[in-house]
């Protein structure tokens, strides 16, 4: 027991020697302000995003509407199929196309059905499919929705940050590309410093952040030494 105190506390010491926060200076990617009072309010452009093509999935809600035929307009649920019934225009495969590819051949169908000049818009109620799979050491693992602003700071704040136990600096993104299945390794220090970009995060993909099991082992010592337990926490903190 004396050998893991000695082993406990040497680490300790080692932590503490790393603890200390290196000053943030400017570079070809970051510019940093540290006069407050000179912080930029960002522009029209800062504030939005490039545009990300938003695709219907099974199980999605959307609504059609077919102009000056009201009886066509109507709520419709993509089956698990990825296909929707539209009366005239009959079944029409909807998973994997746009809002406006999908209202494209609506009216094509229904042209075919002699509908003259039929003008349809298609709106996305309610997605399903457009989601990413948060797991790994985060507050709340699970589901979560897509929009165009995601990345993966935003990702993780969305399960409500990182749990006590995650390393920063191992958290992986699976993504399928071209059939590819693939994985990309990012370090949260590094994107919070500035190093690099906070990178996007698409529909379908997987995001697991690591565990730490040395803090784990430490936690557990803790919990067996309670007169060590205040300095070792404050040393760790």
């Amino acid at each position: 027991m004396r050998y893991l105190i000695l082993a406990l506390l040497t680490a300790a010491t080692g932590l503490t020697g790393c603890a200390g926060r290196s000053e943030l200076v400017s570079t070809e990617r970051l510019a940093v302000v540290k006069d407050t009072s000179a912080f930029p309010a960002p522009n029209r452009n800062d504030l939005t995003v490039a545009d990300r093509p938003s695709l219907i999935g099974p199980l999605d809600t959307i609504q059609v509407d077919v102009f000056n035929v009201p009886d066509l307009s109507r709520e419709v649920q993509v089956d698990a199929s990825g296909r929707i019934s539209i009366p005239l225009a009959g079944t029409i495969p909807a998973s994997g196309k746009t809002a406006t590819e999908l209202a494209a051949a609506i009216e094509a169908a229904l042209r075919t059905r002699y509908v003259r000049q039929p003008e349809v818009t298609v709106n996305i109620k309610n997605s399903v499919s457009q989601v990413v799979t948060i797991d790994g050491q985060v507050v709340e693992p699970g589901l979560y929705p897509v929009t165009n602003q995601m990345t993966l700071m935003r990702a993780i704040a969305s399960a409500k940050g990182m749990s006590e136990f995650a390393r920063a600096d191992d958290v992986v993104i699976l993504r399928t590309v071209d059939g590819r299945k693939m994985a990309g390794l990012y370090n949260m220090a590094a994107i919070r410093r500035g190093a690099y970009d906070d990178p996007a995060i698409f529909a379908n993909d997987v995001i697991v952040v690591g565990d730490s099991p040395q803090r784990r082992i430490f936690r557990d010592f803790i919990s067996l030494a309670p007169l060590l337990a205040a300095p070792l926490v404050a040393v760790l903190q």
